[in-house]
C-alpha cells in the first residue's frame, strides 16, 4: 500500500492513529522539550497530570543498603523535577481555579512549598511578620498565593461533603485514601492555625466592599441595602442627577460622606458641563449649593464655585438654595453653633444682593425669621435699604481702616472685570454707561484683546462717532461672534439681536451685516440642533439663504465665510434644483462657491442618467485639475543660475485649493461627498507611474486622462486624497466605500497591517460584523487579492492560503506556495478549521506526511474529515459550510487586527 493510500486510510478510519503519550522522564532528557510539549492544543499528558507526575517522582522515598526507608533525597535529579512542576504551573498562570479542582490538597501544598522555598521564603517564618512592601516581587507573590490557597482551603473544607459511595473493597486503594485523608487533615491543621495570626481592619475591609460594588454591584443587593457612595455612583452613571441632588441634602443632616467625595462628584459634573451638556449648569449649581452648605454648616469658607455660580441670581436659584437650607438643619434638635453659622451664612448672602426683591424673599423666609431675632432682621433690612452704589464721604468725616472706600480706579477696574465675564447685553450696556460716566477718555472695546470682530466689519464700527456706541456695538458683536463659535447659539442670539436693534437707528449699512450674521448664526444653530436628526430646516430659512445668495447691494460688507455656508447648506439639504436651473446668472460668474456648488449639485442629479449626459461631471473634472494645477517658470537667481519653480496661477482655477478644502469640510451629504472623493481618486490615480490604484464609486464618470499630466501637482492631490478620507469617515466611520479608499491608501504607501484593518472593518460594517455574507461588491476580487498581498506580506502564509478561497476561482498556485512557506507568523494550523477546500486540505496533509509533522497532519486529517465537507453533498450544505468558516476566519482575523 502506497503512503498516499494509507493516508487517506487513516482520514477515513473510524480510529484515527494517536502519537504516543509522552512519558515524564523525557523532560529530563531535553530541556526545550516541556515548552513545546505545552504549547500543543491537547497536550497528553495534561499540564496538571505533568505536575502530579513531577512531584510524585520528586518525592519518591529511596531505600538505603539495609533495606530501610528514607525520605527522597535532595539531588540534582529531584530538584529539576520539582523545577519543572513550577513550570507548568506558571504555565498555568499559577490559576487556584485550575490547580484546586484537578490537583488534591496535599501534593497542591508540596507544589505551593516548593514555590516558597524557591522564592527565597526562609521555612518556618510567620508570614504575618514579614512586610510585604520590603521584598522582591518573586517572593511576595509566592507569600500571597500561598496564603490565597490556604483561605480558600479552609472554607472549602468547612462546608458539608456528600460521600462517595464504597466500591468494592480493595486494600490497597484504601490505605491510599486513609493516607491521603490524614494527610490533608494535618495540613489543613497546619493553615489553620494562620486566619490566628491575623488582624482584620473591619472598616478598610468594609470600605474595599464599598468600592467593589460601586464597579461591580452584587446581583442581590437592594437599594435599601446600597450605601451612600454607592447610590451616588449608580446615579451618576445613570445619569439620575437629580437623586444625587437629594442624597447630597440628605447627607447635610447625616454628614456621612466626606467633602473630598462631594468635592470630586461636583468637578465630575463641572468637566461633563464644559464639555459642552448645558443641561448640567443647573445641576452643577444645586450640587455645588448643597456643598456650600455642608461647608457653612462645619464652619468652613464659601468657595469661590459658589459665589461665581450665584454672581448672577434669580428666583430659581434663591429659592433652591433656602430649601436646601431648611432641609439641611434640624432648629428643634441642633446645636447653637450650627445655627449661628446658617444665620450668618444668610445673612451674608443677602448682604451680597443687590436686588431688594431677593433680599425680601430671604428675609420673610421661615427659616430665616427662626434663626435671627427681630432686631437682626429689621437692623439687616434698614441696612440694605439705606445701602448706595456710591459712598459719600462728607458723612464719616473720621473713618476705620476697613470703611474707605474704593477708589474710582478699582471701580474702573471691577466694572471692565464684569464686562469681561457678562453676556448679557443689558447688563453690558448698564456697565459701557456706568463706565463712560466715569471718564470719556478710554476706548472700552479694547479692554479685552479676545474680542475679535472681522476685519471687514471693523473699520465700520469703529467709524461710529459716539463712542458709547461704538463701544457697544464692538463689544456685542464680538461677544456674539465669540459665543457661536463656541457654539454657545441662546446667548449669542440675544447678543446679535441686541445690536441688531442697536444699529437699525442709525446705520442701514450695519443692519444688513446683522441681518446676515442672525442668518449664519441660524445656520448653524439648525445644524447642530434638529439638522443632526435628519429634519429639514424650515421653509423660512431656505428662502432667506436664498436672498443672502441673491443679495446685490452696494457697499456692504460681507464675509466670504457666509457665502460658502449659504452654498454648503443649500448641497446638505439637497436643493440641487435651485442651484441647477434657478440660481441667477451673476452669482455664477462672481461667486466661486455658487459656481462650484452648480456643478456639484447638477452631477448629483445627472448621476442616475446614460454616460453621455454626464457632460457637467466633466465640467467639474476640469475646474478641479485647474484648482491642482501649477505653473512652470524660470527664474534667474543672484548667482546668475537658472531655476526652475512651481508656482500656483491665480487664474487658473477658481479658487485655492486649501479653499476648496475648507469648503468641503462644511459638507456632510453622502453624496456629495462620494462625488468629490471620487473626482479626486481618480484624479490621483491618473498618474501614469502610479501602480497601486485606489478604488471608489462612480469613477467611471470621470476623463481618463490629462492633457498635460505635468501642470499638476500630484502630491497636493495625494494629500487632498489622505485629508478628505479622514474627513469623510470622521462624519460617517460605517460608509464601506471609503473605508475602502482608506484601506487602499494604506495599501499604496505599503502600511499592510493598517490597510488589513480597514479591509476588515469595511467588510464587517456592511454584514452585522460578518454575521452575514460580505456583498460581493464590497470584497471584489481587487480587494481579496490586496488583502492577500498584505497577508504575505507581513508573514501571515495561512492567512494568504485561506484567503485565496474567497476568490470567485480560487488561487491554488498562491495557496500551494503560502503553505510551502515554513516561516509563517499567523497561527498556522490552529487555522486550518476555517479551510474548507478540499483540495487545500489535501495538500496540507501530503505537505505534513512529506516534513514529518505528525501533529499538525493529524489536525488536517480531522478537518478533511467533517462530514460537512464531503463531496457528495447538495450544493447547498456546502455553501452552507463554506459560509460559517468564512463568518468565523473573518472574524478571528477582525479581533486580531482592530
Amino acid at each position: 500500500m502506497s503512503a498516499e493510500a494509507a493516508d487517506r486510510e487513516a482520514a477515513t478510519s473510524s480510529r484515527p492513529c494517536t502519537p504516543p503519550q509522552t512519558c515524564w522522564f523525557e523532560f529530563l532528557l531535553e530541556e526545550s522539550l516541556l515548552e513545546r510539549h505545552l504549547r500543543k492544543p491537547f497536550p497528553d499528558p495534561t499540564p496538571v497530570q505533568l505536575i502530579v507526575q513531577f512531584l510524585e517522582q520528586a518525592s519518591k522515598p529511596s531505600v538505603n543498603e539495609q533495606n530501610q526507608v528514607q525520605p527522597p533525597p535532595d539531588n540534582k535529579r529531584n530538584r529539576i523535577l520539582k523545577l519543572l512542576a513550577l513550570k507548568v504551573a506558571a504555565h498555568l498562570k499559577w490559576d487556584l481555579d485550575i490547580l484546586e479542582k484537578s490537583l488534591s490538597v496535599p501534593v497542591l501544598n508540596m507544589l505551593l512549598n516548593e514555590l516558597l522555598c524557591i522564592s527565597k521564603v526562609p521555612p518556618g517564618t510567620k508570614h504575618v511578620d514579614m512586610d510585604l512592601a520590603t521584598l522582591p516581587p518573586t517572593t511576595a507573590m509566592a507569600i500571597l498565593l500561598y496564603n490565597r490557597w490556604a483561605i480558600r482551603t479552609i472554607v472549602q473544607s468547612s462546608f458539608p461533603v456528600k460521600q462517595a459511595k464504597p466500591g468494592p473493597p480493595q486494600l490497597s486503594v484504601m490505605n491510599q485514601m486513609q493516607q491521603e485523608k490524614e494527610l490533608t487533615e494535618n495540613i489543613l491543621k497546619v493553615i489553620g492555625s494562620l486566619s490566628l495570626h491575623c488582624t482584620i481592619d473591619e472598616k478598610r475591609l468594609a470600605g474595599y466592599c464599598q468600592a467593589c460594588d460601586v464597579l461591580v454591584p452584587s446581583s442581590d443587593s437592594t437599594s435599601q441595602q446600597l450605601t451612600p457612595y454607592s447610590q451616588v455612583h449608580i446615579c451618576l452613571r445613570s445619569g439620575s442627577y437629580q437623586e444625587v441632588i437629594q442624597i447630597f441634602i440628605e447627607d447635610n443632616l447625616t454628614f456621612s460622606l466626606p467633602v473630598q467625595f462631594r468635592q470630586s462628584v461636583l468637578r465630575e459634573l463641572f468637566q461633563k458641563a464644559q464639555q459642552g451638556n448645558e443641561a448640567l449648569d443647573e445641576i452643577c449649581f444645586k450640587v455645588c449649593a448643597c456643598n456650600t452648605v455642608r461647608d457653612v454648616l462645619e464652619g468652613r469658607t464659601i468657595s469661590v464655585q459658589f459665589n461665581q455660580l450665584f454672581l448672577r441670581p434669580n428666583k430659581e436659584k434663591i429659592d433652591f438654595l433656602l430649601e436646601v437650607c431648611s432641609r439641611s438643619i434640624n432648629v428643634e434638635k441642633t446645636s447653637e453653633s450650627l445655627k449661628g453659622n446658617m444665620a450668618a451664612f444668610l445673612k451674608n448672602v443677602c448682604l451680597g444682593l443687590e436686588d431688594l426683591q431677593y433680599v425680601f424673599m430671604i428675609s420673610s423666609h421661615e427659616l430665616f425669621i427662626t434663626l435671627l431675632k427681630d432686631e437682626e432682621r429689621k437692623l439687616l433690612v434698614d441696612q440694605m435699604r439705606k445701602r448706595s452704589p456710591r459712598v459719600n464721604l462728607c458723612i464719616k468725616p473720621v473713618t476705620s481702616f476697613y470703611d474707605i472706600p474704593a477708589s474710582a480706579s478699582v471701580n474702573i477696574g471691577q466694572l471692565e472685570h464684569q464686562l469681561i465675564l457678562s453676556v448679557d447685553p443689558w447688563r453690558i450696556r448698564q456697565i459701557l454707561i456706568e463706565l463712560h460716566g466715569m471718564t470719556s477718555e478710554r476706548q472700552f472695546w479694547t479692554v479685552s484683546n479676545k474680542w475679535e470682530v472681522p476685519s471687514v466689519y471693523s473699520g465700520v464700527i469703529l467709524g461710529i462717532k459716539d463712542n458709547l456706541t461704538r463701544d457697544l456695538v464692538y463689544i456685542l458683536m464680538a461677544k456674539g461672534l465669540h459665543c457661536s463659535s463656541v457654539k454657545d447659539f441662546s446667548h449669542a442670539k440675544q447678543l446679535f439681536a441686541a445690536c441688531l436693534e442697536l444699529v437699525t437707528e442709525f446705520s442701514p449699512k450695519l443692519r444688513q451685516v446683522m441681518l446676515n450674521e442672525m442668518l449664519l448664526l441660524d445656520i448653524h444653530t439648525h445644524e447642530a440642533g434638529t439638522g443632526q436628526s435628519g429634519e429639514r430646516p424650515p421653509s423660512d430659512l431656505i428662502s432667506r439663504v436664498r436672498g443672502y445668495l441673491e443679495m446685490r447691494l452696494p457697499d456692504i460688507p460681507l464675509r466670504q465665510v457666509i457665502a460658502e455656508e449659504c452654498v454648503a447648506f443649500m448641497l446638505n439639504w439637497r436643493e440641487n434644483e435651485y442651484l441647477t436651473l434657478q440660481v441667477p446668472a451673476f452669482l455664477l460668474q462672481s461667486n466661486p462657491y455658487v459656481k462650484l456648488g452648480q456643478l456639484l449639485a447638477a452631477t448629483c442629479k445627472e448621476l442616475p442618467g446614460p454616460k453621455e449626459s454626464r457632460r457637467t461631471a466633466k465640467d467639474l473634472w476640469e475646474v478641479v485639475v485647474q484648482i491642482c494645477s501649477v505653473s512652470s517658470q524660470h527664474k534667474r537667481g543672484n548667482d546668475g543660475r537658472v531655476s526652475l519653480i512651481k508656482q500656483r496661477e491665480s487664474t487658473l482655477g477658481i479658487m485655492y485649493r486649501s479653499e476648496l478644502l475648507s469648503f468641503v469640510k462644511k459638507l456632510w451629504e453622502p453624496l456629495v461627498l462620494t462625488i468629490i472623493l471620487s473626482l479626486f481618486v481618480k484624479l490621483h490615480n491618473v498618474r501614469e507611474d502610479i501602480v497601486n490604484d485606489i478604488t471608489a464609486e462612480h469613477i467611471s464618470i470621470w476623463p481618463s486622462s490629462i492633457p498635460n499630466l505635468q501642470s499638476v501637482d500630484f502630491e497636493a492631490v495625494a494629500i487632498t486624497v489622505k485629508e478628505l478620507v479622514r474627513y469623510t469617515l470622521s462624519i460617517n466611520p460605517n460608509n464601506h466605500s471609503w473605508l475602502i479608499i482608506q484601506a487602499d491608501i494604506y495599501f499604496a504607501t505599503n502600511q499592510y497591517s493598517a490597510a488589513l484593518h480597514y479591509y476588515l472593518q469595511a467588510g464587517a460594517v456592511c454584514s452585522d460584523f460578518f454575521n452575514k455574507a460580505v456583498p460581493p461588491d464590497v470584497y471584489t476580487d481587487q480587494v481579496i487579492k490586496r488583502m492577500i498581498k498584505c497577508c504575505s506580506l507581513l508573514n501571515c502564509h495561512t492567512q494568504v492560503a485561506i484567503l485565496c478561497q474567497f476568490l470567485r476561482e480560487i488561487d491554488y498556485k498562491t495557496a500551494f506556495k503560502s503553505l510551502q512557506e515554513q516561516n509563517s507568523h499567523d497561527a498556522m494550523d490552529s487555522y486550518y478549521d476555517y479551510i474548507w477546500d478540499v483540495t487545500i486540505l489535501e495538500y496540507l496533509t501530503y505537505l505534513h506526511h512529506k516534513r514529518g509533522e505528525t501533529d499538525k497532519r493529524q489536525i488536517a486529517i480531522k478537518a478533511i474529515g467533517q462530514t460537512e465537507l464531503n463531496a457528495s453533498n447538495p450544493e447547498e450544505v456546502l455553501q452552507l459550510a463554506a459560509q460559517r468558516r468564512k463568518k468565523k476566519f473573518l472574524q478571528a482575523m477582525a479581533k486580531l487586527y482592530f
